[in-house]
This record gives structure tokens, sequence and C-alpha cells, in this order.
């Protein structure tokens, strides 16, 4: 457990120390939390503008635009869902001792790549395997 790591205001993880020790898990772990909570408070502010109604406009062409907003709304949340699931099984393999590593080879991911995406399951060399596949089956259907 990580809980009892305080980091300094300017910590980022480097390639000079032991990849994924107590420190970067710690900076991880805060990074992935601190995306959950600006989620969620967009999720909300979502929800109150969705329960503002509005969509009695007398004039056709406000109220399918408000219809059309709405419905772009409701899929920011649903993508914002997601990725907290996503979030949330991060901070899990954070607990269990596997993050940063990959789950098809278990190489370390790298901490550039998680930086960029600290929700990363797979190395980048794993990714485009996984997308490579992914394009062969697109293709032959």
């Amino acid at each position: 457990m990580v809980d009892s790591i305080i980091l300094p205001p300017d910590y980022k993880p480097s390639a000079d120390e032991e990849y994924m020790n107590d420190m970067q898990l710690e900076y991880f772990r805060q990074k992935l939390l601190a995306w959950k909570k600006s989620l969620l408070e967009q999720s909300q502010d979502t929800l109150d503008d969705l329960r503002q109604g509005g969509l009695n406009q007398p004039d056709e062409i406000d109220r399918a635009s408000l219809e059309t907003d709405k419905s772009l709304d409701l899929r920011t949340k649903d993508r914002a869902r997601k990725l907290i699931v996503k979030i949330n099984a991060a901070l899990e393999r954070i607990e269990d001792g596997s993050y940063g590593y990959c789950e098809e080879t278990g190489e370390p991911i790298g901490l550039e790549r998680l930086e960029a995406r600290p929700i990363a399951t797979l190395s980048i060399e794993a990714q485009e395997r996984h997308e490579r596949m992914e394009k062969t089956y697109d293709d032959e259907a």
C-alpha cells in the first residue's frame, strides 16, 4: 500500500529510479484520482444541464438544436463513465502490484506511455500488435 508516501510537489517519475517504486506508484495513483474527480465533476455538470429540461421550446429549430446538444452531452457522459471504469481498474492494479506492466507480455509499459495514458494496460509494442490484429479482422469483414 502506497498511501503513506508523501510526494514532493515537483515530483515526476524518472527513468533514473527503480521502475514502479512506491513514489512512482503514488504519483500515478494521485494522477488517476485527480482525473477521476475531474470526470465525476464534469459528469455532475452534465446531469445538472440535462435536468434543466428545455425541450418544450416552441421553435422547432431551437428544440432540434437543444436535442442535439443533449445527445452530445449524453455521449460525453457515457465516455466519462467508461473512463472511470478504466481508472478504477488501474487503481486496483496499483493496489495489487501489477500496475505499469503489460498485461500481455509482463514487460514494463514505460513511464512516458503511462504519463500520456495512465490507464494503459499494454506496452506500445503489444498495443500496436493488437491494433494490427483488429485491422486484419476489419479488413476481412
